[in-house]
């Protein structure tokens, strides 16, 4: 089912009469920060992979020990 311009319309305006423009302006405010940090947090855990990977194979030279 897809959602026309004027179905979204009346969402908005239902929203508005029901929690009042200050409400609903803070909620979206709190969403767009919860986008934020979720984004940090993926960009952020895909430079710990990417930092991992890059320490596990830069060592790749055997040890005195490992040496015959």
């Amino acid at each position: 089912m897809q959602m026309g311009p004027w179905q979204i319309l009346l969402i908005a305006i239902v929203l508005l009469v029901l929690f009042g423009r200050g409400k609903v302006a803070g909620m979206m405010g709190e969403f767009g920060k919860g986008i934020t940090a979720f984004k940090k947090g993926v960009s952020e855990g895909k430079e710990e992979i990417e930092k991992a990977s890059a320490e596990a194979a830069k060592d790749v030279t055997p040890s005195e020990k490992d040496k015959v």
